[in-house]
């Protein structure tokens, strides 16, 4: 009960503090930029040839806004909420964090590369693969990530030794 009361409470202050319009301009919008600009330099080293405008990824065949709910910013907070509220050691925890959040963003950037292949070459398949598989996929692969990453720390504190 402690976990899950931590949890939500985490959650709900996380989600707290990036709705507020200055956390969005000042931190969230700014790693949108970078999850676009990744996704593009991604892009053109696959071929594709894109130009970037802000946050939108544009090539002769499709072109693409990443917005708040592209970046993964949703995930991290769960994944961050869980990690946190879960027993562990601070060490564990940090790195918990460290390596899910790059994990986490490395699924996002394959999801915002694969949308925008999708766009491009197969665009009556965009809206579904983009409101329904992707979306799940990344909040799945946050919470398996979590499940693996507390699988290990409790195998871990209840080692003989």
């Amino acid at each position: 009960m402690r976990f899950l009361a931590l949890f939500l409470l985490l959650l709900a202050g996380g989600f707290t503090v990036v709705s507020l319009n200055w956390v969005n301009d000042r931190a969230i919008e700014p790693f949108t930029g970078w999850v676009a600009r990744a996704s593009g330099a991604a892009l053109n080293l696959l071929g594709q040839e894109v130009r970037m405008e802000g946050t939108v990824i544009r090539s002769d065949r499709f072109a693409v806004n990443i917005r708040n709910g592209c970046n993964a910013v949703e995930t991290l907070l769960i994944f961050g909420a869980a990690v946190l509220a879960f027993p562990a050691s601070w060490r564990a925890r940090l790195l918990g964090l460290a390596a899910g959040a790059a994990l986490i963003q490395l699924v996002n950037l394959v999801r915002v590369v694969a949308l925008f292949l999708t766009g491009a070459y197969l665009p009556r398949f965009f809206d579904a693969s983009h409101t329904v598989v992707w979306q799940t996929l990344v909040v799945l692969c946050g919470v398996l990530l979590w499940v693996l990453w507390a699988d290990r720390v409790a195998l871990r504190r209840t080692a003989p030794g």
